[in-house]
């Protein structure tokens, strides 16, 4: 017997903010995508450890190990660099986890200000927590805030 649910189990639960940076493309995207792994402890608060397990060059392929803490509980994640394309788009997805995030940049050529994107998706939520997902999706919207708001602040005292 086939059990038909009332949703896709396996749709990603995704969430996205973007915000207005100061800065030329070239400016954001040396803080946000070339220095990645110094900068990304900076911003991403929760972080608290982080390690870059192929050095701090960033590349297609690079992996980092991090360890965020989360409603107390301390969750570990290894991920890669899957997209990178200067001046528009740094890509990374969970190699041991099913998520991805993207930092994804909007400009004309250097002008001012530089729209950034940050994007976050859970690419698997267990049928259990399918009851939840508009609560999940809240949350990752509000990270997603929170995290271009950390970003424009460290880049406006970082960059000058």
């Amino acid at each position: 017997m086939h059990l038909k649910l009332p949703f896709d189990s396996t749709k990603p639960v995704v969430g996205e903010a973007t915000i207005e940076i100061d800065k030329p493309p070239t400016d954001v995207f040396a803080y946000v995508g070339e220095q990645f792994f110094n900068n990304y402890p900076k911003w991403a608060v929760e972080v608290v450890k982080f390690e870059p397990l192929d050095g701090n060059e960033v590349f297609i392929g690079a992996k980092a190990k991090q360890i965020r803490k989360d409603n107390d509980a301390e969750i570990e994640s290894v991920f890669a660099i899957t997209d990178f394309h200067p001046q528009e788009k740094l890509s990374l997805t969970g190699v041991d986890q099913p998520y991805k995030q993207s930092y994804i940049l909007n400009a004309n050529e250097q002008k001012k200000p530089t729209s950034l994107t940050f994007r976050f998706e859970l690419l698997e939520l267990e049928i259990f927590m399918r009851p939840f997902e508009k609560l999940i999706r809240y949350a990752i919207e509000d990270g997603a805030e929170n995290t271009v708001e950390n970003i424009k602040n460290l880049i406006a005292v970082e960059c000058n």
